[in-house]
């Protein structure tokens, strides 16, 4: 048998240039103990804080604790399939999630992975979940405004792209339907919404999904959830994965809104992870970096300069308190870091006052700077006049007698109070809240009977948008009120309060004869 001593010298030639001298060498450790969604492992010695570990059968897990003999893992799955004994190996990267367009009206997990059960998310864009919020010098003032579709919110407490407003109040008083209002309301405004669900019913949360797939919100919202079954690793890294997912659109040049719903639950999860992992507690169990936990959270939303492309995120973190304890750790926490809260009063929403805002602790650390100078010009006082109302009314409870001025203010009060409540999910235009707004302020609504306030608004849009679109077109335009313009909403308003009677109905068109029958 003859060799080809060419063909040998090819084959070598070829193997030589294909060589890599890279060898696969990863840290390897075994499970020490394993339980309640931690895991102490031994011989991890080089892994690094928030590196990703894989365990034996293919489940994540994130370095938490870095001790002297072994490395607390919290695990990012299901944590009973994993056995004392087994190997883990190190990985050397961060966490991240998957990012882009294609999570767009998707349901998913806090790694990104689908539970709505429409396939796989295509998308090869991926960004670590935990990083550093941008400096001041990347950052410009936020004067954009964000609206609501909330009229109590829009006037009082306006928010801005970029800012931080924290919802805050007791079970049960409202806190979700104004953020799930701020997300149906941007519908044409361009930003793009995520919904984080940490401990949240998952019969709420589909609730929730449904509403926002019933108005169209859907196709710009994305939904994570960690919920109340979840387990606590997932329910502490969910908020962080939303932002990331935001911060896609927030670094192109794009604006996005977050809701954290809610971020007491999560500061419960983080502080189950750190008692099990033997951290000191501090004040009410909580360990003494749970303030850290929350800023460099909220911190990463804000509104980047214009040489970084303009974009912004918004977040609205919800925090629930117990019998308004506003003072508690967590709430007062959160309160120092955001930039004003929207207080949701438990008396105000039993006695149907929907959004329950208390206007005198509700606050807004951007102020007019968020707001369109028509908004600006016709609620300037009004939180401040309402505030004044509420302690007119205590005083009048009493039953002392009251001057006419008083009275007057009293009577206009009760007006505004009705005019501001609002239905769950019927976000208003920003234009139809001037003019609801302007007349109310401006005392066009003081003969009108207080229960028939709704009725008087209601009709009074609709003739705004049937009989004065032109009206209504121009303030749109401008965004601001000029003589000219306040002139001819003041000339609508008279003629409207002519012909508005309450409890009539538009009369219904006439209708058709039936056509007779062709034999």
């Amino acid at each position: 048998m003859k060799f080809n001593s060419d063909e040998i010298a090819s084959v070598l030639q070829k193997e030589i240039e294909q060589y890599a001298s890279q060898i696969d060498v990863r840290e390897v450790g075994r499970v020490l103990e394993v339980g309640d969604g931690i895991a102490q492992v031994y011989g991890l010695s080089g892994v690094m804080a928030g590196e990703m570990v894989e365990f034996a059968n293919g489940v994540n897990g994130l370095a938490f604790n870095l001790e002297e003999n072994s490395v607390g893992i919290i695990i990012l799955g299901n944590y009973l399939q994993i056995n004392e004994g087994e190997e883990v190996r190190s990985t050397g990267k961060l966490l991240s999630v998957p990012v882009g367009d294609a999570l767009l009206g998707r349901v998913v997990d806090p790694l990104g992975n689908p539970m709505d059960g429409k396939g796989p998310i295509l998308t090869n864009k991926r960004r670590d979940v935990e990083v550093i919020a941008t400096g001041v010098a990347e950052r410009q003032p936020v004067c954009e405004p964000l609206q609501t579709g909330v009229k109590a919110v829009d006037a009082m407490t306006p928010i801005g792209r970029g800012q931080r407003e924290l919802i805050i109040g007791d079970r049960k008083t409202g806190k979700t339907a104004i953020a799930i209002d701020a997300i149906i309301n941007q519908r044409d405004s361009g930003v793009k919404c995520f919904y984080v669900a940490i401990g949240q019913k998952e019969s709420t949360v589909a609730g929730v999904i449904e509403k926002l797939r019933d108005s169209g919100a859907m196709d710009y919202t994305t939904v994570i959830v960690a919920g109340a079954s979840a387990p606590a690793p997932l329910q502490y890294v969910a908020p962080y994965s939303g932002t990331s997912m935001a911060e896609e659109y927030m670094f192109n040049g794009g604006h996005a809104l977050v809701v954290y719903d809610d971020l007491s639950k999560q500061a419960v999860a983080y502080r189950e992870l750190s008692l099990l992992m033997r951290r000191p507690p501090g004040r009410e169990a909580f360990p003494g970096d749970v303030f850290y936990c929350h800023s460099r959270l909220l911190e990463r939303s804000s509104k980047l300069s214009d040489a970084l492309g303009g974009g912004s995120i918004t977040s609205l973190p919800i925090i629930e308190t117990l019998e308004g304890e506003v003072s508690a750790y967590i709430p007062t926490n959160v309160i120092s870091i955001t930039d004003g809260q929207i207080y949701l009063q438990p008396d105000l929403f039993f006695a149907g006052i929907k959004p329950a805002m208390n206007a005198g602790i509700s606050v807004s650390r951007v102020g007019g700077a968020a707001q369109v100078k028509a908004m600006k010009k016709v609620a300037g006082g009004l939180r401040l006049d309402l505030a004044s109302f509420r302690e007119l009314e205590a005083f009048a409870q009493m039953g002392t007698e009251l001057d006419p001025d008083t009275q007057a203010k009293l009577d206009r009060g009760y007006r505004m109070v009705e005019l501001l409540k609002q239905g769950q999910y019927m976000p208003l235009d920003v234009v139809d809240q001037v003019f609801v707004i302007y007349a109310g302020t401006r005392g066009h609504l003081d003969k009108v009977d207080v229960e028939h306030v709704r009725e008087w608004e209601a009709k009074f849009l609709t003739f705004m948008k049937d009989q004065k679109p032109e009206v209504r077109d121009e303030l749109a335009e401008k965004m601001d009120l000029d003589d000219g313009l306040i002139e001819k909403i003041e000339a609508s308003l008279k003629e409207f309060t002519t012909q508005f009677v309450p409890g009539r109905t538009a009369p219904a068109a006439p209708k058709a004869e039936p056509e007779p029958a062709i034999a």
